[in-house]
């Protein structure tokens, strides 16, 4: 498995989660809800069945997230996706690249 692959697709969810937590909801740090998303998220990934292969998660063919964890990484990315251009625009060029590919 290509850890760098996925430490990429970590790093990415975490900064939106980050922004979201902060810009969004006014937290300084990650408050539990926002943790506990994370902590999800970054599990899913370990156990990515695709690896190296992986796209990105909108792509994938196999959605591995439990249906209310889904719905809250929805909100996140929706909220947080046009705005990581602003605080992380080489994270979200890349990312970018990966779903065009």
């Amino acid at each position: 498995m290509n850890r760098k692959r996925i430490g990429e697709e970590k790093a990415v969810v975490e900064q939106m989660i980050r922004l979201y937590c902060r810009k969004h909801e006014g937290h300084t740090e990650l408050c539990p809800s926002c943790q506990e998303l994370l902590d999800y998220a970054h599990s899913r990934l370990d156990r990515c069945r695709y690896g190296e292969e992986k796209t990105t998660c909108k792509k994938c063919l196999t959605h591995c997230y439990r249906p209310e964890m889904k719905e809250k990484i929805r909100k996140v990315m929706r909220w947080s996706g046009p705005r990581m251009i602003l605080y992380h625009p080489i994270a979200t060029i890349r990312h970018l690249l990966r779903e065009i590919k």
